[in-house]
């Protein structure tokens, strides 16, 4: 028998976590202990718990009644094994709960990756039920574990949007404006519409006057403004709007303020989570009050990896992405500052500046438990 100490929040108020010891059952047939190792924890974390009921993210750790697991991404070894395709020191990089252990049924099996096969997660998003085999990853690289913690799913989701965008010629737009402008989403947004789309369209950060200088300082917006100016972009110009922030009364500000201009508008990520969790943002199922413009509409990139998936294959999906992740990857070192936290106290600062707004956009946190 193992213990996992577990990092569990009050699924009614995400300002309220702790610690649990969990006993985990004898590994059956097909299965494998992992020890979870470094995970990164961002405001995107958040998201999952002020979603985790409408689209599903307390279902992949359950936890008891009234609380949840946050998924997190990262790497861990495998510690004990009932699988012969599986052996134990493998290092493997996907999605686990904060804790210092995980079972997993791992199946179809690749010289590359993995599925958890638990019953409980049948029916999830593919995307976040594989995992990758370290040694047979083309994009993994030992130094930039790190970075590649951090940002692998974040800016999969970048890319995804960017692909969608292109594809449709920016639906008739010459403007693309990013709410949180300073969310490493966002900024990954921010980089390859500037790198691949020069010249096409025009990049417009929206960020709070504290990260709007930090926000121009990384080179990937044309133009920078503050939440309370957005009144002074030029109304006439066509616009997209991508938005990470979920802050409805910001994104009605923008709808208002474009009206027919604005030719298409989702929400991503919601680093203004409490609107998500009273129900105000369309991630949590709500409908608000018709705005000017096209129909805000939910961004979930599992869908559109799994379209890109179909059109370019598995192998083909995973080459696009990662070329496009390292080049992020070397961009961002000119602004990142990985800063690494050690235990159960520093997994709670962490979570709490999180979940209280306060980290800097500059900073990317990497934990070990």
């Amino acid at each position: 028998m193992t213990n996992s100490t577990d990092f569990i929040v009050n699924r009614a108020n995400l300002r309220e976590g702790t610690f649990v010891t969990t006993e985990l059952g004898e590994l059956r047939a097909g299965q494998i202990l992992l020890r979870v190792g470094k995970f990164a924890l961002t405001a995107n974390n958040i998201t999952y718990g002020a979603a985790g009921d409408t689209i599903g993210y307390w279902k992949f750790f359950p936890a008891k009644d009234g609380w949840g697991r946050i998924p997190v991404w990262g790497f861990a070894e495998v510690v004990a094994s009932k699988n012969g395709e599986m052996p134990v020191g493998e290092r493997v990089y996907g999605y686990f709960p904060m804790s210092t252990h995980v079972i997993v049924d791992a199946a179809k099996i690749t010289p590359s990756t993995f599925i958890d096969a638990a019953a409980h997660r049948a029916g999830l998003p593919p995307i976040y039920n594989q995992y990758n085999r370290v040694a047979g990853d083309p994009a993994y690289f030992r130094d930039r574990e790190d970075e590649i913690a951090l940002f692998r799913p974040l800016f999969t989701t970048s890319f995804l949007i960017d692909d969608l965008l292109a594809e449709s010629d920016f639906f008739g737009a010459r403007n693309v404006l990013l709410i949180s402008a300073s969310s490493k989403t966002a900024l990954g947004l921010a980089q390859l519409l500037h790198d691949q789309r020069k010249g096409q369209v025009k990049v417009i950060g929206v960020t709070s006057p504290g990260n709007a200088a930090f926000v121009a300082r990384t080179g990937y917006y044309d133009r920078v403004v503050h939440y309370a100016d957005v009144a002074s972009l030029d109304a006439r110009t066509p616009v997209v709007l991508v938005d990470f922030a979920g802050d409805v009364k910001v994104t009605r500000a923008i709808h208002t303020h474009f009206a027919d201009q604005l030719k298409y508008s989702c929400i991503v990520g919601a680093t203004h989570w409490e609107d998500m969790a009273r129900g105000n943002s369309p991630i949590s199922g709500a409908k608000p009050a018709p705005m000017p413009g096209a129909k805000p509409i939910f961004f979930f990139a599992p869908d559109r990896a799994g379209k890109r998936i179909a059109d370019w294959g598995a192998a083909g999906f995973r080459a696009r992405t990662g070329d496009a992740l390292s080049a992020f990857i070397a961009s961002a070192k000119k602004w990142l500052r990985v800063v690494e936290g050690r235990g159960p106290g520093a997994l709670e600062k962490v979570y709490g500046d999180l979940v209280n707004g306060k980290t800097n956009p500059a900073e990317g946190h990497i934990l070990l438990l």
